[in-house]
């Protein structure tokens, strides 16, 4: 499989298949489709992207850092899993033909298990007043 075309923009969503060796360990590797969970503004400057393997072994453990791929509309043989408990860092020349890209529901689903995966706590929204440039009552 010839890598991703020279000057091809990765986008954060597309699914791409990638050579994972060497591993070590329980890591996934081969070559398996990889999910871009990189920021577009690091894919554009970076000569890296991080990625989330991807297996289409359904019977692994279900955790909440799995987040289920269709085959359908995708392109792939088989229905799969996203594991994002294994997000990697690879050169961008691992990255090997464009399979497809997930729709925004699968991101959404994927922006709250790297959350769960990498202990991120989701901020809410700062009341009216309890800002760091309120005027409440501490301040007058």
């Amino acid at each position: 499989m010839p890598p991703a075309e020279p000057g091809r923009r990765v986008r954060r969503g597309e699914v791409y298949f990638a050579n994972l060796n060497p591993v070590l360990g329980s890591e996934q590797g081969g070559v398996r489709p990889v999910l871009v969970v990189q920021n577009d503004a690091g894919n554009r400057r970076s000569a890296t992207v991080i990625v989330a393997p991807v297996t289409s072994r359904l019977g692994k453990a279900r955790l909440p850092t799995h987040v289920v791929l269709p085959a359908s509309g995708l392109g792939l043989e088989k229905d799969s899993v996203i594991l994002l408990e294994q997000i990697r860092t690879l050169a961008r020349g691992r990255l090997k033909g464009r399979v497809g890209a997930v729709d925004a529901a699968t991101l959404q689903e994927v922006d709250r298990a790297l959350g769960i995966s990498l202990g991120l706590k989701l901020a809410s929204p700062v009341p009216p007043g309890t800002g760091p440039d309120h005027s409440g009552p501490q301040n007058r």
